[in-house]
């Protein structure tokens, strides 16, 4: 049976949970992909305001489509996780306790995971119409002109994603490159 994850998220929330171990995350979650990243932490780091509360914060790595069919968007599949590895663990220092996306991370968010008590969830790839119909609202709360890039406030119920890295060091992918050395 999946746990569920209700952001905002403490570290005890997240510090028991295991790579490989299936979750379902229900509440508000942030998008945000490399440009809102780049201009988030400009921003925080010149002493602004950022447009949501880091702490406990869960980021979605999407660029949701327009809405469809009566729902507050269409399709919002995860990106490749990778590309937000240089604004990663800055973000982890400022609270950030989960990010969902898809791909392998490098060897220093892996350590900043461990160092601030946060998880990596991998969303599955190519499911983007299905991971739509877990958001039950949405809204744009940062950086408009960036279209579906921008930083979008989400209401999402049972989004289903799996613990690639746990906050003890625990990495699915790592455990995986290390089964495939050994054949």
């Amino acid at each position: 049976m999946p746990k569920t994850l209700t952001p905002p998220l403490s570290r005890d929330d997240v510090a028991g949970l295991r790579a490989g171990e299936q979750v379902l995350v229900t509440g508000t979650v942030y998008t945000a992909r490399d440009a809102a990243h780049r201009r988030l932490l400009d921003l925080v780091g010149e002493g602004g305001e950022p447009p949501f509360d880091l702490e406990g914060a869960v980021i979605y790595y999407t660029g949701p489509t327009p809405a469809c069919h009566g729902r507050p968007v269409g399709a919002a599949g995860p990106t490749t996780s990778s590309r937000m590895d240089r604004f990663t663990p800055d973000l982890l220092a400022r609270g950030v306790r989960a990010m969902i996306g898809k791909g392998d991370r490098g060897d220093e968010v892996a350590r900043a995971l461990a160092e601030h008590g946060a998880v990596y969830l991998a969303a599955v790839g190519g499911a983007g119409a299905l991971l739509g119909k877990c958001i039950v609202a949405a809204e744009v709360v940062a950086y408009p002109e960036l279209g579906p890039e921008a930083i979008h406030r989400f209401e999402v119920r049972e989004l289903p994603a799996v613990v690639a890295i746990d906050a003890r060091g625990g990495n699915i992918y790592a455990e995986g490159r290390e089964r495939f050395r050994r054949r």
